[in-house]
């Protein structure tokens, strides 16, 4: 009889650690939801920004001083790092990171100087598109059919964003396109880099090297900055340093797949910004593409993390940050 008390107990006690576990879980993915709902609000800050200050100067040099004011939050990092620097193998591909990311974000700022923030922000969700095909093309990781899907209806949301041959594609629309691959590119290094480098490192050196790769254009097309201008942008690379590490911060505490989609919040919140501060129109068009690529952009977030249980690559959430 007691034995048999003993053995309700145990399972009584069991039932509330597991109740009392998944609370904790439930709780711990709703403060990554919270942590992802402020990381849109910072980046759409950002884009509002580049967006305000994007016509007074070069892109190129506009993007150089965003830069070049973020190395100056990340100095207590680069002297840590410093006592134990990486290997030399390390420092090509950080240069290389550097390079590509720079091409990405010239581009990206030209984006947002010349088409609406909504816009910008829905076509930049396209990213993950070509992340999946550089995975199957360097990594080795299987393009699988439901993979294959995600990728066509991507796609297929980036048509209906741009709608070829029913409206005419601006520069900025293109410049946008051809920021993803360059993001894709310098997202495929950070993932090969964390197999062997801390993701904080990897952070301060794309900070540093991007801002270096930017140094030649920036001096070549070089317009005096306002104080203004500075001003506004030094702010812009205090809520993209806090940006990341919010999102770094939501993805500790829930699955990619979680945070992901809220990620969407984000075009809300340009579409809105767009219309108060700049006087943008809202375009169904942009909302519903960016809706679709969201989604894909989400299922291939989910196929990521199923590959990374099984070791293929190292999970994206290690290089987003």
């Amino acid at each position: 009889m007691a034995h048999a008390v003993a053995q309700s107990d145990r399972a009584l006690a069991e039932t509330a650690a597991a109740e009392a576990e998944a609370e904790r879980e439930r709780r711990k993915v709703l403060t990554g939801i919270g942590w992802m709902v402020v990381t849109t609000l910072l980046f759409v800050c950002v884009t509002g920004i580049v967006r305000h200050v994007g016509p007074a100067a070069p892109a190129v040099e506009v993007a150089f001083i965003r830069y070049g004011v973020g190395i100056v939050l990340i100095l207590p990092i680069l002297r840590q790092m410093m006592r134990k620097p990486p290997s030399r193998r390390a420092w090509t591909f950080f240069a290389s990171r550097g390079v590509v990311h720079a091409m990405g974000v010239m581009l990206w700022f030209y984006a947002m100087a010349h088409i609406p923030m909504a816009e910008v922000t829905a076509l930049s969700y396209v990213a993950p598109i070509f992340v999946a095909v550089g995975a199957a093309i360097f990594l080795g990781e299987k393009l699988q059919l439901p993979r294959m899907l995600a990728i066509g209806a991507g796609i297929v949301g980036a048509l209906v964003i741009l709608r070829p041959g029913f409206e005419e594609i601006k520069l900025g629309q293109l410049a946008q396109i051809g920021a993803a691959p360059c993001f894709a590119a310098s997202f495929l290094i950070a993932k090969g880099l964390t197999r062997r480098e801390d993701p904080t490192v990897i952070v301060a050196m794309l900070s540093l090297f991007t801002t270096i790769a930017l140094a030649p254009a920036a001096i070549a097309v070089w317009v005096p900055p306002s104080w203004e201008m500075i001003g506004w942008l030094s702010l812009c690379a205090v809520f993209a340093t806090a940006g990341h590490w919010t999102m770094t911060k939501a993805f500790q505490c829930a699955p990619i797949t979680v945070t992901q989609p809220v990620q969407f919040l984000q075009l809300v919140w340009a579409t809105i910004l767009g219309i108060v501060a700049f006087g943008e129109p809202i375009d169904p068009w942009v909302i519903l593409g960016g809706g679709i690529v969201v989604a894909a952009a989400t299922y291939i977030a989910h196929r990521e993390r199923l590959n990374a249980r099984r070791a293929v690559t190292p999970p994206a959430v290690a290089t987003k940050t």
